[in-house]
């Protein structure tokens, strides 16, 4: 291969890698009016298809988080390895396949703090399983003590996939690497995503462990990240927060959320921080990928 060859490969991958970014991170361009001004039928066709997508996603996720994909999981015998392949395959469909491997498997970290923390308290728990354009779940197959331990579940995913997704954008930044730039940059914003207080997001599960009114408090920001992202995950999300609030608040279960004062401030303190430290490095993954990828421009 000659060295213009060369220089052609990497300016193609560098293309490549920005239109990933960019489709992550912005909102979609309105399709180009074609000629005579009718809207080019390539352009509506993928605006629907998108449109489609979310809402067959969203359905999914809240069909997953209510435990059905968990059913289907064990009748089928899904195994992690078998999803996670066929994530990164239906991922590879639209970034390309180093960016859908890196996306699955900071997925895959995140989840492992889930099993880590399920291994600890002695809950029995089920392999992960990954679901396209949603995510992953882990089904528990036996319920937390209290509340003080499925918050600890909860933030065991975010505590170890902020881990791995600072780790990535670190080594993006060491090394000038535009694509290990964008993926930490995404993975900070799964982890911060799943924060939003609102059940079944584990930052839902977590502020299980406060007291009532902050429950109200944590449904009230995720109104708010709502109308800040118009997200039709969260809008799934935030169905089923409210009738899990509403059943909650009415029928608890004895003992259940008796957790001491030093437990809830230490449980408030390991989650404020960590949402504190996603937010602070939230806007620096952002600008060292757009800096790596626009001087990387022919």
């Amino acid at each position: 291969m000659s060295v213009q060859d060369d220089r052609d490969r990497q300016a193609r991958e560098i293309e490549n890698l920005r239109a990933v970014y960019q489709s992550l991170t912005q909102p979609a361009p309105r399709p180009a009016p074609a000629a005579g001004g009718a809207p080019a039928k390539s352009g509506g066709a993928a605006g629907r298809r998108s449109a489609w997508g979310a809402v067959i996603a969203a359905l999914v996720f809240a069909a997953g988080k209510l435990k059905l994909l968990g059913l289907l999981g064990v009748v089928l015998k899904l195994k992690t390895l078998a999803t996670m392949l066929l994530s990164v395959g239906a991922y590879a469909t639209l970034w390309g396949l180093p960016f859908a491997l890196g996306f699955v498997l900071l997925i895959f970290v995140h989840e492992l703090g889930h099993a880590v923390v399920l291994r600890r308290e002695g809950i029995p728990a089920g392999a992960p399983v990954f679901i396209p354009f949603v995510g992953a779940f882990i089904t528990m197959r036996g319920m937390p003590r209290d509340a003080y331990v499925e918050a600890k579940v909860a933030l065991g995913g975010p505590v170890l996939g902020s881990l791995g997704a600072w780790a990535v954008l670190g080594a993006g930044i060491a090394l000038q690497q535009p694509l290990l730039a964008a993926l930490g940059h995404v993975g900070i914003l799964i982890n911060l995503f799943n924060l939003i207080p609102v059940s079944p997001l584990d930052g839902g599960r977590i502020a299980g462990a406060f007291t009532r009114r902050y429950w109200l408090i944590g449904y009230a920001l995720g109104l708010a990240a709502f109308a800040f992202t118009l997200s039709p995950l969260l809008l799934l999300a935030l169905a089923v927060g409210l009738w899990t609030l509403v059943q909650r608040w009415r029928h608890p279960v004895p003992g259940y959320d008796a957790i001491p004062r030093a437990r809830r401030l230490a449980v408030a303190g390991v989650y404020a921080a960590l949402a504190a430290a996603l937010l602070i490095t939230l806007p620096l993954g952002h600008t060292v990928a757009s800096r790596a990828l626009g001087a990387g421009s022919p």
